[in-house]
């Protein structure tokens, strides 16, 4: 049975632990100021919307989000573990702020600009960067943009590119991949010194330990929940995870080709994938095969 973390045993990309460390304000603003290039005055963090159950979800999100002087929503989630569909996911996010923002009485012209940062513990893209950045351009000419407020950033503990981003960036992306121990070393690094010193006081905080109890036992009682409601899902992981462990034999995995696969939703489908994975010689015989496979789909 695998053990539980106490708090004593997470690090800055454990969920409960990045969420405690940036609703401090003040760690919330140098973060934002290191990702977005320039100075920010204010940073007000909304601490009631840090933990939510949500449909989407079906379960605990734990994220944050935040507002500074210039009216520019945020929000901020740390992703351990690849998942599909992050760009829809992003598109939520913006939906979101914008709508609450409509609610409380805002009109079209004077909506907030919003911002959805993903720091990523994976490359999402394959593209080894450190940082994706995306907005609203013109296929036809990227130099007409469409100025509609949205910015969407992936943070990508796993890039290559050090000579082309800010060194305190990749400082903090280096911190942030770092294990227990590694993660207490010296990175050279105001903001990473900052953000050491509060897990230093959030360890020792009785009341944090309360809360991250009360953390952990939401998500057991959400796992339980999803092994009598959601069996299936349980099944279709298991069975894409499968896929994977079997392809690993063959050969490194392309990050196009695990994209596929991660994009499939049916048992039926991974099944099948299964199948073929078992029985194929090499990686380019697993893709041949899963191309023919998903083309007779869709006759």
């Amino acid at each position: 049975m695998k053990k539980r973390k106490t708090l004593q045993d997470l690090t800055i990309k454990d969920n409960f632990l990045f969420g405690a460390v940036m609703s401090v304000e003040e760690n919330c603003k140098g973060f934002l100021e290191m990702v977005l290039g320039f100075s920010i005055a204010q940073v007000v963090v909304s601490k009631e919307k840090s933990i939510v159950y949500h449909p989407e979800y079906k379960g605990v999100r734990l994220d944050i989000y935040a507002e500074d002087e210039n009216h520019t929503h945020y929000n901020v989630e740390m992703q351990v573990k690849k998942k599909s569909a992050l760009g829809k996911r992003s598109r939520y996010y913006h939906s979101q702020m914008v709508m609450e923002a409509l609610a409380s009485g805002e009109v079209y012209e004077t909506l907030p600009d919003t911002v959805v940062i993903f720091v990523c513990d994976f490359d999402p893209f394959g593209e080894r960067l450190y940082c994706y950045t995306f907005g609203n351009e013109c296929k036809e000419n990227k130099n007409v943009k469409l100025d509609d407020g949205s910015c969407t950033i992936f943070l990508s503990t796993k890039g290559e590119n050090e000579e082309k981003v800010p060194q305190e960036l990749v400082r903090f992306l280096k911190f942030v991949t770092a294990d227990l121990g590694e993660s207490e070393m010296d990175f050279q690094d105001e903001l990473v010194k900052q953000f050491q010193e509060t897990i230093h006081s959030i360890k020792t905080d009785r009341e944090m330990g309360e809360r991250y109890m009360i953390f952990e036992e939401m998500l057991r009682e959400e796992k339980q929940e999803g092994r009598l409601e959601g069996r299936i899902e349980g099944r279709i992981e298991a069975t894409r995870e499968a896929i994977l462990e079997l392809l690993e034999d063959l050969g490194e995995i392309s990050e196009k080709l695990q994209d596929r696969i991660a994009g499939l939703e049916t048992l039926e489908d991974l099944k099948a994938l299964h199948k073929l994975a078992a029985r194929a010689a090499s990686l380019q015989a697993f893709e041949e095969d899963m191309e023919r496979y998903l083309q007779s789909k869709e006759k």
